[in-house]
């Protein structure tokens, strides 16, 4: 690293020297156009006598003023007609400037990437992202465009992802019709007063308009691209809807919901149950189990509190009616009678897309100008031998259980597995959670599984990490799975088996596949910036079906740019905003998150400082009992930036709300220390992480000289 440094260092003060020479001996001099035109004759007479030699020494000379960015390449173009004619000169000053471009472009990455990145790394992510997807078509524009000053072009895209291949060669093709005006514009250098009178306000405005075309040819691919497929299907003169919404879940309810806010006639179909996955096999059953797990568990930890313990009774039946209970009550919420009193056409019915106009339902067509695909997601089920011989559970179906399992296999360590393994050991079930990665909950960092592993093996939960599920058997002595761990077979025995290995996204069935609707490698429907289909832009689709988040927090969000991309589009559109999303595992502690943890800033290489408040210090967190867990904010190395934040611990999903704000506003741990927070709450963690955040920066020179001020004040 050091190294690296000082051969910076070198290269900088040689580029240095070399600047100060340039206009210590007045070199520019030589590069204006006067210069030029009282030395023509004697730069044609000697190029006419040693051709190769001064060919070489001009490309040569024009290379070290571009790589240089040094004033005097248009002067250079002149000469380069002047002396060797409009065709030769041509040849000679596009190769050069191209090299030298090069140079410049490698000089810039080699000297001021890193630090540029470490100070701009979020905002040169987006640029990269932009870059790596039509890069070309950008820097094609740009060259292109002569007013544009070439040197900054050069130097901008060294600090960028751009490759160096792909740069030369766009660059020679791009700077090739401005090269050709100025050199051939070098053969009459007698006519020239100025470099000024060489492009007209019409040589500009033409290059201007070459240089939109790549950006125009764009347009007009996709727009040829969508119309192919459109073309196949007749467009209706009038349509029946605005807007017609295949899913009831959050992203569908949501896109709905703002459709007819606006006043646009919407209609919302849904095969099965109003509310989709989070309702009724989701977020709500499964929040309203562990609630009960967790007042059992506090049952069982009465001395904690003061209280003397009593023979407690588990009726697990009773605990699942409950949850069916709450089902019930939040139902209203997502009913197909509040959705009509909102002005939504709710049609229970299997949809079929018969084409981008048109969704066939329950015997009848019905036309519309947009289509919002929100279909959702199901539980994958891993194709294990064996499978099919016992009866699995999935987050879909294990809430018809009435019966407590007494062992309680668990295949899949992520949130859901995590969360359903620990409340089904807290209401008396012998759960063993099987997991293929060396620890549970693989997306956090290692403190932070670490922490809910040593709960989990406390309340009794065999974890077997670094197991591979091989196949399952099915005998007159039980059920068993098969693993594989370190070469050897472990036999585990089992009454139920839930499998909570992720989600597949629902995305067959339903006309995707007829219309040649794009898939991706994940199994996602694929959307571009504004969440429609690449080669359908009247075809939305949000929520679990595209990703790349599957929290129905993020479906809402999403809903949002459907909705009014669908509906406005093309007058006013949004590109959909994944810059902060924040989710939480509510196992017990809960593991919150938002933005960057250890893990994911060390794979993307931005640098972090960690300051890290324990909760066991907290008062309330004391007093409640609860006085476990932690607030770890990573920020910008000197700065109080939060780049992300984890908080392991009790109520953790309400205490990260403060930090989602933070981030997105864009304040840092500051204006949350110099924040009022309520005295006793867990929201202080909040602060008292911001204040040894301040401890750890404070300015050790000022405080000194305070000690000596009040020293002497004191004297």
């Amino acid at each position: 690293m050091k190294k690296a440094s000082t051969r910076r260092y070198l290269l900088l003060a040689i580029i240095g020297l070399l600047a100060i020479g340039y206009f210590a001996t007045d070199a520019g001099s030589y590069l204006t156009l006067d210069s030029l035109k009282s030395n023509r004759q004697l730069l044609t007479s000697e190029f006419q006598e040693h051709p190769m030699a001064i060919g070489l020494a001009f490309g040569l000379l024009y290379v070290v003023v571009t790589a240089l960015s040094i004033p005097g390449a248009a002067v250079l173009t002149l000469a380069g007609g002047a002396i060797f004619g409009a065709l030769y000169g041509t040849l000679i000053v596009s190769i050069s400037s191209t090299i030298g471009a090069s140079l410049a472009f490698l000089g810039a990455r080699y000297l001021f990437r890193d630090s540029i990145e470490k100070k701009f790394r979020e905002r040169l992510s987006s640029i990269n992202d932009g870059i790596q997807r039509e890069g070309n078509f950008y820097l094609f524009t740009l060259r292109l465009i002569p007013v544009f000053p070439f040197f900054l072009v050069n130097l901008l895209m060294g600090l960028t992802s751009f490759r160096l291949l792909p740069f030369f060669i766009v660059s020679q093709i791009g700077m090739l019709p401005g090269t050709f005006v100025y050199v051939n514009a070098g053969t009459e250098l007698s006519k020239i007063d100025s470099l000024k009178g060489i492009l007209s306000p019409e040589i500009i405005g033409a290059f201007t308009l070459l240089g939109l075309l790549p950006l125009l040819s764009k347009w007009v691919i996709g727009a040829v691209r969508s119309r192919r497929h459109l073309r196949k299907y007749r467009r209706p003169e009038k349509f029946d809807y605005n807007m017609v919404v295949i899913g009831g879940g959050s992203a569908g309810l949501v896109s709905a919901y703002i459709a007819s806010a606006v006043k646009a006639k919407v209609a919302l179909i849904e095969k099965h149950k109003m509310g989709g996955d989070c309702l009724n096999t989701g977020c709500v059953p499964s929040k309203a189990l562990i609630r009960s797990a967790k007042i059992f568990s506090y049952m069982k930890r009465a001395d904690d509190f003061g209280i003397e313990k009593v023979d407690l009774k588990l009726n697990f039946a009773k605990v699942m009616d409950r949850v069916q209970k709450v089902i019930a009550e939040v139902e209203p919420h997502d009913s197909v009678e509040r959705y009509s009193k909102l002005g939504v056409d709710c049609i229970t019915g299997e949809a079929k897309i018969k084409s981008p106009y048109e969704v066939h339902v329950n015997g009848r067509t019905i036309t519309t100008r947009n289509i919002v695909v929100a279909t959702g997601a199901r539980p994958l089920v891993p194709p294990i031998p064996g499978l099919d011989k016992v009866k699995s559970l999935t987050s879909d179906n294990i809430w018809a259980l009435r019966e407590l399992p007494n062992r309680l296999l668990v295949l899949g360590g992520g949130p859901i597995g995590c969360e359903l393994a620990q409340s089904f050991a807290r209401l008396g079930s012998k759960v063993t959670l099987v997991e293929m990665a060396d620890r549970i909950m693989v997306r956090e960092d290692v403190d932070v599984s670490a922490e809910v592993t040593e709960v989990f093996k406390r309340e009794g939960i065999e974890l077997l990490t670094s197991y591979r599920a091989v196949r399952i058997e099915a005998n007159a002595q039980g059920k068993f799975l098969v693993c594989e761990s370190k070469g050897q077979e472990v036999v585990i025995a089992f009454d139920e088996i839930l499998l909570a290995l992720g989600r597949k996204a629902n995305v067959s069935g339903f006309g995707l596949e007829e219309l040649e609707v794009e898939i991706s490698k994940r199994g996602t429907v694929v959307a571009d910036d504004f969440l429609s289909t690449p080669n359908y832009p009247n075809i939305y689709v949000c929520g679990d079906v595209t990703g790349p988040y599957q929290f129905t927090h993020t479906a809402s969000h999403q809903a949002w740019f459907v909705a009014v991309n669908a509906l406005f589009r093309p007058f006013k559109a949004f590109k959909v905003d994944y810059r902060v999303i924040p989710w939480c595992t509510f196992t017990d502690p809960e593991v919150a998150r938002v933005g960057l943890n250890e893990i994911e800033a060390k794979e993307k290489g931005v640098e972090y400082e960690v300051t890290r408040y324990g909760i066991d210090d907290l008062d309330r967190a004391i007093t409640d009992s609860e006085a476990h867990g932690f607030v770890k904010v990573l920020t910008t190395p000197g700065k109080d930036k939060i780049l992300g934040v984890t908080i392991v611990g009790h109520h953790a999903g309400d205490i990260i709300a403060e930090y989602v704000v933070a981030m997105k506003h864009g304040f840092g741990l500051n204006k949350i220390l110099g924040t009022i927070h309520i005295y006793p709450t867990l929201s202080e963690a909040n602060k008292y992480a911001a204040g040894v955040w301040k401890r750890e920066h404070a300015p050790a020179f000022a405080l000194g000289l305070l000690e000596r001020f009040h020293q002497w004040r004191r004297n």
